[in-house]
């Protein structure tokens, strides 16, 4: 018996499962989840307690990430000068604290934490395929933050020419509060393939330029004086002082004008001056053209701008202009036979022919074949007949 039994057990075990009559051992599953502490009275454990345990848990977590950023706020951010970068590090703070939060609350539910990475793991692989391009935005948001190509309050200028001031930088996107008033809200992947003019890197002194032309004539050193002086009666530009070095180099604070060219129409004088603040460059631009404006009306130097025009000069080499008013064109086709005795005048018909005219006797028959075109031009009379010569007739054209 002993010896069947023997071999039941042995081909149960090679079998790999029980024969008839054998009894098999179960080993009951062993739970991960937190189980409660023993003085938790029995109606506490009513059923879904451990979903409730658990929120409260996350809503624990998110309460105590606030307080506990409220406190590291002022440390971090005298550890970090950079605002944007000390608002991160308590960004990833806070969602520390959370994380934990949740954690604590899935094991509270019977999650292990092999499980909840895990699933971490393949989510976050599904998401990089999807959600490329925010990932992306985020790689490149801390190469911004490590760039420090500007800074929270800095002003800004983007290659399209929008301006406005840094409002917040995060890890994704960057949000601009322009100058009209609006919200820009930019993925830091396309903020770093743009040009940006940041004018509050580091001294907002802002170099500014203004073009002026003058006519040949104008005194140009009272102009160049009215220029500058234009400038320097503004608030907000710099009057003078030290030079101001940008990298080795060094350019006078003053408002200096110099004689950039000689254009065309005038001489090109070019204005460098200094503006205070970058923030309204605009109207500091409209004041110093509107009291350059002022000045120039008000010299008494000999100052004009110039602007293009035609000046026409005639003189004895220019040949000779005939204009005929709206008289002669009344008297266009009057002629009239000389009396006998009476001055003739000659009249061109405007092709080199000529015929005389009485200048007394306007109503004398007139001759269909000496027809001619009067004109303002006249003659001295030297004969009377129809047929005048050559030398008593004038070309009221004044060719040859």
């Amino acid at each position: 018996m002993h010896g069947a039994e023997g071999v039941a057990d042995a081909s149960a075990a090679v079998g790999g499962g029980p024969t008839a009559g054998s009894h098999v051992a179960v080993a009951p599953l062993q739970s991960t989840a937190i189980e409660p502490p023993a003085f938790v009275p029995d109606y506490f454990l009513f059923p879904g307690w451990r979903i409730v345990v658990a929120l409260v848990i996350v809503a624990l977590s998110v309460g105590l990430s606030k307080y506990i950023v409220r406190l590291l706020g002022r440390p971090v951010a005298r550890q970090f000068r950079r605002q944007s970068v000390a608002q991160t590090v308590l960004r990833i703070v806070r969602l520390t604290i959370v994380l934990l939060g949740v954690g604590l609350g899935a094991n509270v539910l019977g999650l292990e934490l092999g499980d909840i990475v895990l699933s971490v793991t393949v989510f976050s692989a599904v998401l990089g395929i999807v959600l490329a391009p925010i990932v992306g935005s985020i790689i490149n948001g801390v190469f911004v933050l490590s760039d420090q190509p500007f800074e929270i309050g800095d002003m800004i200028e983007l290659d399209d020419g929008t301006k406005g001031f840094i409002d917040e930088i995060t890890l994704s996107y960057t949000k601009i509060f322009t100058l009209d008033n609006t919200f820009l809200v930019m993925s830091n992947s396309n903020i770093r393939d743009r040009d940006v003019i940041n004018y509050s890197a580091e001294d907002e002194r802002t170099r500014l330029s203004l073009d002026v032309l003058v006519t040949y004539e104008s005194d140009i050193d009272a102009a160049r004086d009215l220029v500058e002086r234009a400038a320097r009666d503004c608030d907000a530009v710099v009057e003078g002082g030290p030079d101001i070095r940008i990298g080795s180099a060094r350019y006078p604070a003053k408002p200096t004008a110099y004689i950039n060219s000689y254009a065309d129409n005038g001489v090109l004088l070019r204005l460098r001056y200094w503006a205070l603040k970058p923030y309204k460059i605009g109207r500091i631009q409209s004041e110093v053209q509107t009291r350059l404006w002022t000045l120039v009306e008000e010299s008494e130097a000999t100052v004009e701008f110039a602007y293009p025009h035609t000046h026409l000069v005639f003189d004895e080499t220019s040949g000779s202009l005939h204009v005929t008013g709206d008289e002669a064109a009344n008297r266009r086709h009057a002629t009239a036979s000389p009396a006998p005795g009476a001055p003739v005048q000659s009249v061109s018909d405007g092709e080199g022919a000529e015929a005389p005219v009485d200048a007394t006797d306007t109503t004398a028959p007139t001759a269909p074949a000496d027809t001619t075109d009067a004109t303002d031009s006249t003659d001295t009379p030297s004969s009377t007949d129809a047929e005048p010569t050559d030398n008593d007739s004038t070309d009221a054209t004044g060719g040859d």
